[in-house]
């Protein structure tokens, strides 16, 4: 095995403080809100929601997250890196899940949307938390370490298949959401016990104490300025908008696809979620790191575009079975899964990576937050247009994804920023 592929093992090992408490933690997401996500929108058809009700469900979720997003940096400075972090991550994950638990028609689902906004606070102020202390040549590898970590639920899927199988979907995914609320709350009261404040926290917790939250909303006039200077930020956004946006309609609407057009059995579809995350992590751990170790990032960036690209292809084109999906059928699934498990675990690192690498680091939490809001902003239609497409056609959603796709590999070909115009 070559350095490069040690390079994580190495990285792993070597964290301490923050990063180490953010990274350890994170497979705690596994054994809690990601059992529920293999089911989460066939859980609503179950309950009578619509292909376009779970589409404008998820652009009223996404609408939410711009409202919370734009005061995520102001209450991270405010309360502290830690503390915003364990308040908002209950507020926003814990209470949903109460909330999804006892779902009975779409306005539960509404209600919990609206709520589950708040964690684009929490997403603003553990990134600070998880890099300000790391050095800046570590947060490619530290962004490798967390989404491998988040799919380290791959390893749980049976436990929701199982409990699927045994009590049929309504009532074992509500018990999935009862377990949701009891993990996130012991891995909040963890992360919290063993991380502390970041220097730069600290530092902006003294400079805005006294200060409102509408006067320091205010200075947000000359952050988007420090963005708006800055092709390498312009450039990251629209790669993460790009993403996210496929991203959203993938996790939204696969399971959709596969259960009611390719005729997937409800108990079998956490097993799919759980190949791709293998698979994923597998080239994170493997071939990633080999093809990201170089400061120029535009043919990784290609790459991924490229792999996701083919996967939602070859998806699109499986033709739906008159009773149950072939053994052929199931192979292109797979094969189209593993494309998708390589094109989408690269293309989150290098997004992720490429928004937190072009930010002042005196300004990190009111620039990210920024951030994050125009990525929302931008990937929030997406989820309503996704719903109508599929209400039209279950393969629809993912044509769109591929066209957004092609519009990746466009920008990044010809717009990927020189060294010098990268701040």
């Amino acid at each position: 095995m070559k350095q490069s592929e040690h390079s994580l093992i190495r990285t792993l090992i070597g964290l301490r403080g923050n990063a180490r408490a953010c990274v350890y933690t994170e497979p705690m997401w596994g054994l809690s809100i990601s059992l529920c996500l293999p089911y989460a929108s066939v859980y609503m058809l179950a309950l009578g929601i619509k292909d376009a009700n779970i589409g404008l469900l998820t652009t009223v979720g996404m609408l939410s997250q711009v409202c919370f997003g734009l005061l995520g940096g102001v209450i991270t400075d405010k309360l502290g890196r830690r503390k915003t972090t364990a308040i908002f991550d209950f507020l926003a994950w814990c209470v949903p899940c109460i909330i999804w638990m006892f779902a009975q028609n779409f306005w539960f689902f509404l209600g919990a949307q609206l709520v589950n906004g708040m964690w684009k606070v929490t997403q603003n102020s553990w990134d600070c938390l998880l890099v300000e202390d790391v050095e800046k040549e570590q947060i490619t590898k530290v962004y490798s370490l967390v989404i491998i970590a988040s799919h380290l639920s791959a390893l749980f899927a049976p436990i929701a298949s199982l409990l699927v199988a045994r009590y049929s979907l309504v009532p074992a995914v509500r018990i999935l959401y009862l377990n949701a609320f009891i993990v996130m709350t012991a891995k909040i009261i963890i992360l919290y016990a063993v991380s502390h404040e970041t220097e730069t926290g600290v530092v902006r917790m003294r400079e805005t104490k006294g200060k409102s939250i509408p006067s320091l909303m205010v200075g947000y006039g000359g952050v988007v300025r420090i963005i708006l200077q800055s092709k390498g930020s312009i450039f990251s956004l629209v790669i993460a908008a790009l993403v996210g946006a496929v991203g959203m309609v993938n996790t939204t609407f696969w399971q959709v696809l596969a259960n009611k057009k390719l005729l997937v059995p409800d108990a079998i579809l956490p097993f799919f979620p759980m190949f791709r995350s293998i698979i994923a992590m597998f080239f994170l751990f493997t071939v990633i790191p080999r093809v990201t170790a170089t400061s120029r990032l535009q043919k990784p960036l290609l790459l991924g575009f490229v792999s996701y690209l083919v996967g939602q292809g070859i998806l699109t084109l499986i033709p739906a079975p008159e009773h149950a999906l072939t053994a052929s059928g199931y192979a292109f699934l797979a094969i189209s899964l593993i494309f998708d498990g390589f094109g989408a675990g690269i293309l989150a690192m290098l997004a992720e990576s490429l928004v937190a690498l072009y930010v002042d680091k005196n300004e990190r939490a009111r620039v990210m937050a920024v951030q994050h809001t125009i990525i929302m902003l931008a990937t929030a239609p997406f989820g309503w247009i996704s719903g109508l497409l599929s209400s039209v056609s279950r393969s629809l959603p993912f044509m769109l994804t591929a066209t957004l796709l092609v519009l990746g590999i466009v920008t990044t070909l010809r717009f990927y920023p020189s060294r010098k115009n990268l701040h």
